[in-house]
């Protein structure tokens, strides 16, 4: 079978790719090994969508779509220190209607992939898993583990941080554990949140609680290993308390929606996300911590460049001529650099390790805080991403 692209992984920034090339005359394939399964009740891995990716999604036809009654805006958002620091913003002060809107991982993922089923130019092979994959000078090649070969001129690799497309191509990446470990879950708060997310630098690691609809909140807790081991071995009742007293109280008595699940946090980078006929999105291209609740948004804005790159490309241009898909890469690098520089900091500098840094670090947010053009470019940096 012979396709202009083929993309690697059905994730939330393979399928958006494919959405975005709704647009093009490209043929296109979608590899993808597990057919989702969309299951009742919340979902604990939640994102923070800025509103420029939310104009995205609603430029693939996916946002507008989505359940309204699953989703919460985000109106303000307090970051407090561990000595006494705290930075606040408002969409008010800021001049927009939110900064952010909270919604799960699934309802995303539910509506991108009922998209690419009715989409013209796009084939979806599911379940299907790539066995092989070899680079010509005029075409590269993907068999799968059902015997069918996929000739195109460019490979997308959208298959994540352990990129088995990445890999096969000989793209070598860098991975920089942070010995913590990510503890997500949802819990119903005992009073209103306002639509404001919480942010706490610990001793012990980066709380954030997110608004859900409702009296619901998403927290995601990035601690050391041990410590997020023992969270997760917490009865639920105890893990109730214990959240509840890290965050001051400060929504109430919590109860448990969505059981805790923890997973491993590390930064990736890759020297480059181009080659000839391959191009890397998302995971695969890249990984953060956590603490900016960037990473989802940096895959859909890697789909939104290479999309614009190829659509827009001449019509007498290869999609995979490595000329062409370095634009894609000088237009993401600064972004992406500059986010993992700044969260990797952020990580280092209230970390345990800095803990002479302490007055200065927590002076710092201070500081900020009273410095409304630093606040605004900050805010229009992030609704931008």
């Amino acid at each position: 079978m012979d396709f202009d692209i083929v993309i690697v992984g059905g994730g939330l920034a393979g399928l958006a790719l494919a959405a975005a090339l709704r647009r093009s005359t490209l043929s296109v394939a979608l590899v993808e090994g597990n057919t989702p399964i969309f299951r009742e009740g919340w979902d604990a891995r939640v994102y923070a969508i800025s509103p420029g990716n939310a104009r995205f999604l609603d430029a693939v036809g996916a946002w507008r779509h989505l359940d309204q009654a699953r989703m919460e805006a985000v109106r303000a958002m307090e970051i407090h220190g561990d000595a006494g620091g705290r930075l606040d913003f408002t969409a008010y002060g800021s001049g927009v209607s939110e900064l952010a809107w909270i919604l799960e991982s699934s309802l995303m993922q539910r509506e991108l992939w009922e998209a690419i089923k009715r989409q013209g130019n796009l084939s979806l092979l599911c379940p299907a898993r790539p066995q092989t994959l070899t680079f010509g000078p005029d075409s590269a090649q993907l068999t799968l583990d059902d015997g069918r070969s996929l000739s195109a001129q460019l490979i997308v690799a959208a298959d994540g941080a352990d990129s088995w497309t990445r890999s096969a191509a000989g793209i070598g990446v860098r991975f920089d554990p942070y010995d913590q470990l990510g503890v997500v879950a949802n819990f119903a708060t005992g009073q209103p949140h306002r639509g404001t997310a919480l942010q706490w630098f610990r001793q012990d690691g980066v709380l954030a609680w997110l608004p859900l609809p409702g009296n619901r909140i998403s927290m995601v807790w990035s601690t050391g290993e041990e410590h997020g081991r023992e969270l997760l071995a917490l009865d639920h009742a105890t893990l109730c308390a214990r959240v509840a007293a890290a965050g001051n109280q400060r929504l109430g008595a919590l109860q448990l929606v969505t059981a805790p699940s923890g997973y491993p946090l590390r930064l990736m980078r890759a020297p480059h996300i181009v080659a000839p006929r391959l191009a890397l999105i998302g995971d695969a291209a890249h990984t953060i911590h956590p603490l900016s609740g960037h990473g989802i948004n940096l895959g859909f804005q890697d789909a939104q460049a290479l999309s614009g790159v190829l659509c827009d490309k001449p019509g007498h241009v290869d999609c995979g001529d490595l000329a062409l898909l370095r634009s894609y890469e000088r237009a993401r690098k600064e972004d992406v650099v500059t986010l993992q520089t700044v969260t990797d900091s952020l990580h280092d500098l209230f970390g345990p390790a800095a803990g002479p840094l302490t007055r200065l670090r927590n002076f710092g947010l201070n500081l900020t805080n009273t410095l409304p053009v630093v606040k605004n470019l900050l805010v229009r940096y992030a609704l931008a991403s």
